[in-house]
């Protein structure tokens, strides 16, 4: 399917999520410290979300122990920007989070 195809109706462009429907999000990776315990990652976590993630209407999809991957995208229709991308990562380096790798933006349902 031509994702850049003109002249489809905005019933069809919401279900492609092309246009005005496209959804910008970015990868994300952090490292907590060796042997932090399980309370402590969700301590992190949960001010992880309580800070930085619902204020500012995202949501994070990931896994992970002391090692954490996942991705970053907003909770509705819509596109992560760069003041995200750098509100995300300066959160995560100012709360002890080390090896923080944040990608750049893309469309996290045409991602090539």
């Amino acid at each position: 399917m031509k994702v850049t195809a003109k002249n489809r109706s905005n019933r069809l462009r919401k279900k492609l999520r092309v246009d005005e429907y496209q959804e910008l999000g970015f990868d994300l990776a952090w490292k907590l410290d060796d042997g932090t315990d399980s309370e402590a990652i969700d301590t992190f976590l949960s001010k992880f979300f309580d800070e930085v993630i619902e204020p500012n209407g995202l949501g994070f999809g990931g896994e992970g122990d002391t090692l954490w991957h996942g991705l970053v995208c907003t909770q509705k229709i819509g596109k992560c920007t760069e003041e995200h991308r750098q509100l995300v990562e300066k959160w995560l380096t100012d709360n002890g989070a080390s090896a923080v790798t944040v990608s750049d933006l893309y469309d996290v349902w045409w991602a090539a």
